[in-house]
């Protein structure tokens, strides 16, 4: 912003001798001065106001001073703690372990007499789960060469498939390899160093690369099929969107799942051309919940529904920096709806009242119109082009207006989830990763790590070890969700 040039005391004694007329032009300048300074302190104000818990910015952003964070979550009530009637997990003896240890009682221990020749009346049992001292086992292949009688042609056995080197890695350590690497997300060093730490056998970082680009493509035919299912499922499928930085530049990490499926893809873009890449909003027809970004509005064949979590948080920054109480009492709307969808849920019905329906889309109007009387619309331009500047009380006003069949989705169809969270829990994976690598090296490796993530975050939804999907994976029968299509 240009610097304000203030008047000397010279030229104010002027501007006075000039007359009134020049002073009343002078001082209206410095007004329109004025009112752009107030409205930029307010925009840094706003800026340095923000945080988690009333913005869409991450924890991490936070930072030392700004305090424990309130959540938007309402206290259950409950106990702290397991509840009445939880199934508990407490380590149980076994009928018959693999080793007993026999412990001898020598002497008495009062009058200190020989027990050596004393039958013996019982015993007290204890027992320790442990591993036993784990090594890699060297399994030697050996294919028989016979050489025929008649013809003199030499004839060798044909080995396993899986056997293709004359030294190698089998399935389950290269499966650990990608376990550590891919899923727990551990620098390529320290699964070495975790390796070599359990099994006494170093392992190489481009052993471990090598090891992530070999399971690919078994595992590439059930991605694609996840990504037709999220085109064709009925079930609502939730997208989002979050920044990576690949190669110095950045690109997007994009994510499409549902309850049971997840697929990421990576793209150098964010919006409209990057959901072509992906094909699965241009050609879906269902329901489809994401946050309140434009570009997801362009496709009019979808059933949109939009994130309540972040219109929480913007309807609270509004109430604490704006002072506004229809911001409050709309947050305390959203939520009392979404109880009342709950609870309507529990009797076992599948729709609300329509009583109920009207009344919370009338008091829902009402407070919108409420908060348009608190936030006219601006009718000056900050700059001779663009558009006008609004307040953000007054954007989210326009937004939570144009879109709301979208925003009360939830309350209308009972299959509609109230807010985004579950893209949001499978992009998190996605942001762990970058904090402990900080970055991908290249769009393959991140190409890859997305490939090899939707695999195994689905086998997860499924309940399936991830362990035992890669396995599985190495040998050539990736896991395959049962509602995917042959």
């Amino acid at each position: 912003m240009t610097k304000v040039q203030l008047p000397s005391s010279d030229e104010i004694r002027k501007l006075y001798q000039a007359g009134e007329a020049s002073v009343v032009i002078a001082f209206e300048q410095m007004v329109l001065v004025i009112g752009k300074l107030e409205q930029r302190v307010q925009s840094l104000e706003d800026q340095l106001a923000k945080n988690s818990n009333n913005s869409s910015k991450p924890p991490s952003s936070d930072g030392l001073g700004k305090g424990k964070t309130q959540s938007l979550r309402q206290a259950s009530g409950r106990a702290v703690g397991g509840q009445s009637g939880h199934e508990g997990h407490t380590l149980q003896a076994v009928a018959e372990p693999d080793e007993r240890q026999f412990h001898a009682v020598k002497c008495c221990q009062g009058c200190q007499s020989g027990l050596d020749d004393v039958a013996i009346s019982h015993y007290e049992r204890r027992q320790v789960f442990d591993l036993p001292a784990v090594r890699l086992a060297v399994t030697e292949h050996c294919a028989e060469i016979k050489q025929c009688p008649h013809c003199g042609q030499l004839n060798k056995a044909s080995f396993p498939a899986e056997v293709s080197q004359p030294v190698q890695y089998g399935p389950r350590i290269q499966a650990q390899m990608v376990y550590f690497n891919q899923y727990h997300h551990l620098p390529i060093e320290r699964t070495g160093e975790i390796l070599a730490d359990l099994y006494g056998q170093g392992v190489s970082a481009a052993t471990i690369v090598a090891a992530s680009e070999r399971v690919a493509p078994s595992v590439e035919p059930v991605v694609e099929a996840i990504r037709a299912a999220l085109v064709s499922t009925a079930a609502p499928v939730h997208v989002d969107e979050t920044g990576a930085r690949v190669a110095e530049k950045l690109h997007w990490i994009h994510v499409a799942c549902t309850t049971s499926l997840t697929y990421l893809c990576l793209s150098t873009r964010r919006g409209g051309q990057a959901h072509g890449e992906i094909n699965i909003l241009p050609r879906r027809t269902a329901t489809v919940v994401h946050d309140d970004y434009q570009a997801y509005f362009v496709y009019g064949s979808l059933r949109h529904a939009t994130c309540n979590a972040h219109h929480l948080r913007e309807l609270l920054f509004i109430h604490e920096r704006y002072q506004q109480p229809w911001a409050d009492e709309l947050a305390t709307l959203l939520v009392q709806i979404k109880h009342a969808v709950e609870r309507t849920q529990q009797t076992g019905l599948a729709r609300l009242t329509p009583e109920q329906l009207v009344d919370f889309e009338q008091s829902y109007l009402a407070l919108l119109d409420r908060g348009d009387a608190d936030n006219p619309p601006a009718t000056e331009r900050a700059h001779a082009r663009g558009k006008l500047k609004q307040s953000p009380a007054r954007n989210l006003l326009n937004r939570l207006r144009k879109h709301r069949f979208a925003l009360l989705a939830f309350m209308f169809d009972f299959n509609v989830p109230f807010d985004n969270n579950q893209a949001e829990r499978d992009l998190r994976m996605v942001k762990l990763k970058q904090k402990v690598a900080g970055c991908f090296r290249t769009s393959a490796g991140a190409t890859l790590f997305c490939t090899i993530r939707s695999y195994i975050a689905t086998a997860r939804k499924h309940g399936i070890s991830i362990l035992q999907a890669l396995v599985d994976a190495f040998l050539g029968s990736p896991f395959r969700p049962p509602t995917l299509p042959e």
